[in-house]
């Protein structure tokens, strides 16, 4: 019995699997959080899994305050 290989899906749809923006995805991959696993031309391409670890690790850390607005 073979194992099968793990599906690999370019940025825009790992975005939409997680229910997140294009952008957000490439910022984990900047922040070391998601990394490529391949590319295909340009395109980087994710494992799912991978993905969907990197989204809940995101949602686990408390936001991040945004500075340069009035002082409260």
């Amino acid at each position: 019995m073979t194992t099968p290989l793990p599906a690999l899906i370019p940025g825009p749809v790992a975005a939409q699997e997680a229910g997140v923006a294009p952008a957000t995805i490439r910022k984990w991959v900047q922040l070391g959080r998601l990394t490529a696993v391949a590319k295909a031309g340009r395109a980087q391409l994710f494992r799912l899994e991978d993905v969907f670890a990197a989204e809940r690790a995101a949602s686990r850390r408390p936001p991040v305050p945004r500075s340069g607005g009035p002082a409260a």
